[in-house]
């Protein structure tokens, strides 16, 4: 049954969709941009900053139901710039150090709010 995930320690949704949402035993966390609990935006920082915002709002996502970066099995990263591929990758490897999920990066052009990363994940819960 799905069931649909909030938390105060990430953004709130600004339109018609969840933070995350399961049925148990896989969780899907809705894209995430730097944005932060407070709702102040980041859009014009560094794409590293931009970068740990969104990987934060994730975790704190993840932590919500007592997830890690461990448990991600993919992640999804939108780039509004494949050229700032390099500095994502740099700051997103420090969340990953042992096992890191699969992952796919796309250059998306246009992203919400002219940020220049968003970033979702899938996750498992390790009891299902």
């Amino acid at each position: 049954m799905k069931r649909t995930i909030s938390t105060d320690d990430a953004p709130e949704a600004v339109g018609a969709y969840s933070q995350a949402t399961t049925d148990g035993s896989t969780l899907y966390t809705a894209g995430q941009i730097p944005l932060t609990p407070g709702g102040d935006l980041h859009a014009d920082a560094d794409i590293a900053t931009q970068t740990e915002l969104a990987l934060d709002n994730v975790m704190a996502i993840l932590a919500a139901e007592d997830l890690a970066a461990e448990d991600i099995l993919k992640t999804t990263v939108f780039l509004a710039d494949i050229d700032d591929f390099g500095a994502m990758n740099a700051t997103y490897e420090t969340y990953f150090a042992a096992q890191p999920p699969a992952r796919s990066a796309v250059e998306a052009g246009a992203l919400p709010k002219g940020v220049g990363v968003e970033i979702e994940a899938v996750a498992t819960y390790p009891e299902a």
